[in-house]
């Protein structure tokens, strides 16, 4: 990436600017803004987040509010109540609280002298999430916004139930989000205070995975913030951006096929991470595909952005799978509309002899080890390290398997793939994953996408049911959005297991599946020839200025226990330590991860996280350790989070929760 400092404006900031909300509570922004602002008032571009301003997000935002300040905007990074240099606490995520809260920011923006009056707000994950959901409640002002890797719908696709399945990481996340609020803010910005708000957010922090628990349906809760409940409370224009190695890389499609704001989405081979520095290559110039969609909306330039076509995606290649890969080659496609009118539905049935056009009997059973799943990858990749799906071969061999003939020539699929089964279950709770693979020509399997059923939901999220053991029941869901293309030469191949750990929490108890019709319907676009869009390379201002104190590492490893027969999958994220040269305050991440299930027992299943975040500064120093593990039985999730804080060497908070919450079909 290019970094730039000849902007066209000269830039100031300002470390921590109060804005105090109608309770009395003081937030801590830092803001870049034109030189001639007072005098020039320019739009106010806001990032709310609870990532810390000055330790958490500094070296994205060093290169990216900068540069749209350079450009004529006033930019806004925002800590949410509860977080970094904020007062207040946070209760949850994406609370009515914190959504009124971006609303008095951005009202309090629009008074001020240097604002012109018009708002866009931009973030990625949660400041993706809550730009959204602000959007929706119409704020005065708020003219367009950037959404990157966010949702339209909290429960169905976000990081704590996928196809009414939990996912492991709502454990993960939960965890996290311990470790990250309880630190606290920097008292080179609040002064002496720094260890009454610290201690006041220690007593009241919540383990975030008790509440999440404690709703297992789609209800009020998870409605709550999910903008697909009302598409046309949003009439801000929104650009959504995505990325296919990302876990949420469906929003893009439901928003630009839903919304009638003005809206377009792109989507690269991108981890969750900003495009223009993000991984696999190829990044882009996406701080100047974000400064077009600004000066269109907040401006009033007629710089071509609702002329751009409805989506542009990264058609990839296929390549050997592998846990870390650097580049994903493919080409950019372009589509006007969408859906696409120039995409086909073309299906496939599932037959006793493999993948075939025609219709056929079907008689297969499938009931999977516990430990199918291994191959599956993060749901969530974000460091650079080994974190991407690998061959399938061992996950496929734990499945039933239909392939496909081998292709005369490429195809590109681009869209969601569709699966249909009618199916009968031999227990009362059951679960199904369905992969859609690439077969090379020697044997190797690659993931192409990917979808997953807790089977008791096939009717409705809202209102599970048992089944009927041995009774048929007819399931239909998507599989994740892609685009790809499978050269000649190759199959399709469709796994299909009862099992996919350590992706999702097992189900109680091993299940054994008869499958009786199936059909797979496969979205078919004309081959593209070569690029249909292209963007410029990436830049940004100047990158953080830091000392690196500690090598990030990254390892991930699978084994099994020789004596307990358990399989185990050990993550360590050692993220480095840094030390600002600017502020100089030196800053760590460790996180320690182990998750095991024994292939025959789903109720064994363990996760555990240990997470340590330290923060120093001279003679002072401070250090926060969360420690996670989650367990069931077949009435009940048991869930042990503890939070632990140290000033110097002196332990000055413990606290632990240990609670059962019963299982709701789950």
């Amino acid at each position: 990436m290019r970094a730039k400092t000849d902007f066209p404006e000269r830039v100031v900031r300002q470390e921590d600017v109060g804005i105090v909300l109608s309770d009395g509570t003081r937030l801590s922004a830092r803001i870049w803004m034109p030189e001639t602002a007072e005098t020039k008032p320019v739009p106010a571009i806001l990032e709310f987040l609870p990532y810390r301003k000055r330790d958490g997000t500094i070296a994205r935002d060093c290169i990216t509010h900068p540069y749209f300040a350079g450009h004529g905007y006033a930019c806004l990074r925002v800590d949410m109540r509860g977080n970094g240099d904020s007062d207040g606490l946070m209760e949850d995520e994406y609370t009515p609280q914190e959504l009124s809260d971006a609303c008095e920011v951005i009202g309090w923006a629009r008074s001020q002298g240097w604002c012109s009056g018009t708002v866009g707000m931009i973030g990625i994950s949660w400041g993706g999430f809550n730009g959204l959901q602000v959007a929706a409640l119409r704020p005065e002002g708020l003219k367009a916004i950037i959404t990157i890797c966010s949702t339209v719908d909290r429960y169905a696709d976000d990081i704590h139930y996928k196809g009414g399945c939990q996912l492991v990481e709502n454990l993960g996340w939960a965890s996290q989000m311990l470790a990250y609020s309880s630190r606290p803010p920097d008292p080179a910005v609040v002064g002496d205070r720094w260890r009454e708000m610290w201690l006041h957010r220690l007593e009241n922090q919540p383990f975030h995975l008790t509440r999440w628990l404690a709703h297992q349906r789609r209800d009020e809760y998870w409605k709550h913030g999910s903008v697909c409940e009302d598409y046309g409370a949003i009439d801000a224009a929104v650009l959504s951006v995505g990325g296919w190695h990302d876990g949420y890389r469906n929003t893009i499609s439901h928003l630009v096929a839903n919304l009638s704001a003005p809206v377009k989405g792109l989507v690269g081979p991108w981890i969750h991470k900003y495009p223009h520095l993000a991984a696999p290559e190829p990044t882009i110039g996406f701080l100047q595909e974000a400064l077009r969609w600004w000066d269109n909306w907040l401006k009033g330039a007629d710089t071509g952005v609702e002329e751009d076509p409805a989506m542009r995606l990264w058609l990839m290649d296929s390549v050997r799978p592998a846990a870390w890969l650097p580049e994903r080659p493919g080409r950019w496609i372009a589509e006007a509309d969408w859906p696409s009118p120039a995409i086909a539905a073309r299906p496939l049935h599932l037959t006793d002899d493999g993948l075939s056009p025609s219709d056929g009997p079907l008689s297969a059973e499938v009931s999977s080890p516990a430990d199918c799943g291994g191959c599956c990858g993060e749901f969530f990749p974000f460091a650079y390290g080994p974190e991407f799906p690998v061959d399938q071969r061992e996950d496929d061999a734990r499945s039933v398997v239909f392939d496909g003939a081998r292709l005369a020539e490429d195809l590109d699929i681009v869209g969601g793939t569709r699966i249909a089964l009618t199916l009968a279950s031999d227990t009362p709770q059951a679960q199904i994953a369905v992969r859609l693979c690439d077969l090379f020509p020697d044997g190797t399997s690659a993931l192409i996408t990917m979808g997953v059923l807790n089977l008791t939901h096939h009717r409705s999220h809202e209102a599970p049911e048992a089944l009927t053991p041995g009774a048929p029941i007819d399931v239909a869901f998507d599989l994740d959005q892609i685009a790809y293309r499978i050269p000649a030469g190759h199959r399709l191949r469709i796994a299909i297991s009862t099992a996919y750990w350590p992706f999702i929490w097992p189900a109680p108890e091993a299940a054994t599946l008869t499958l009786q019709s199936g059909t797979i319907t496969i979205p078919v676009r004309p081959l593209a020839d070569a690029d249909e869009w292209r963007f410029d390379p990436p830049e940004g201002a100047a990158p953080w200025d830091a000392e690196e104190l500690r090598t990030p590492v990254y390892t991930k490893d699978r084994t099994t226990d020789p004596e307990t027969g358990r399989s185990i999958t050990d993550i360590r994220i050692d993220a480095g330590a840094y030390r600002d040269r600017e502020h100089g305050l030196e800053t760590s991440s460790l996180t320690e991860e182990r998750w095991s299930i024994h292939p025959d027992d789903p109720l064994s299943a363990m996760g555990e996280i240990t997470w340590t975040k330290t923060m120093a500064r001279g003679d002072w120093s401070v250090r926060m350790i969360s420690d996670s593990r989650m367990t069931a039985d077949s009435d009940s999730f048991q869930v042990f989070g503890r939070l632990r804080a140290w000033e110097g060497d002196d332990l000055v908070f413990d606290k632990t929760v240990d609670q059962a919450i019963p299982r709701d079909f789950m």
